[in-house]
């Protein structure tokens, strides 16, 4: 499995860079990535919890099998529903929600299930996509 994130306000990429993690490849992402494995996608939310245009494009063109997303928790119950709306329209399980860049404990909880994830689908990592 592939990690791949996409960042507009950088909370992501904080977040990503702070997770220091061995267990996946962490790729930038792009709407014209394409990718023949599985993919764990980080994402933003953006207008009222809305999924950004560039992820729908990469959404379509790739199996997002897992889904973590920021969101500000100021939009109620919008917050972070680009989770939602990538689990409903694309079939990807929803891992987990963070606030903004995230916080020490959000951190920690993501490593443990990434490191689950590993232990999990040990194989799929293993023939993961290897970029030039």
């Amino acid at each position: 499995m592939n990690l791949v994130y996409f960042s507009k306000t950088k909370n992501i990429e904080r977040f990503i860079l702070k997770l220091d993690q061995k267990y996946f490849k962490q790729i930038p992402g792009s709407a014209l990535l394409k990718l023949n494995e599985p993919i764990i996608l980080f994402t933003y939310t953006t207008g009222l919890g809305q999924v950004p245009k560039e992820v729908m494009t990469f959404c379509e063109n790739n199996k997002i099998r897992y889904v973590i997303a920021s969101g500000n928790r100021n939009w109620g119950k919008l917050f972070a529903n680009s989770a939602n709306l990538i689990s409903t329209n694309y079939g990807a399980d929803i891992l987990y929600k963070f606030e903004l860049s995230g916080t020490n404990k959000d951190l920690e909880n993501v490593r443990n299930i990434l490191k689950q994830l590993y232990n999990d689908n040990l194989e799929d990592y293993e023939k993961c996509d290897k970029l030039e």
